[in-house]
């Protein structure tokens, strides 16, 4: 996924190169934007933040991100955010 840091409010901003696109407001300073990106995550997929990780990328803009989910629940759900 594509992390935009800064932003005027938290949000999926849909598909940017082939990757989720994120923006939220928290600076990308002591894993505050990493925070942000597991609390949005986990709230749009109406998840516990204890099933959504951050995996790689951890002080970049392109990040991985683990969830613990059925897949095929989680793959409706991301497409029915990224479609609204």
């Amino acid at each position: 996924m594509r992390v935009q840091p800064r932003a005027s409010r938290n949000r999926i901003a849909g598909v940017h190169g082939g990757r989720l696109k994120l923006q939220v407001t928290a600076p990308p300073v002591d894993g505050a934007a990493n925070r942000a990106v597991v609390e949005l995550l986990a709230e749009a997929l109406a998840l516990p933040r204890r099933l959504v990780e951050v995996v790689s990328g951890a002080s970049s803009r392109e990040k991985t991100v683990a969830v613990a989910a059925d897949a095929g629940q989680l793959r409706e759900r991301l497409q029915s955010l990224v479609e609204s």
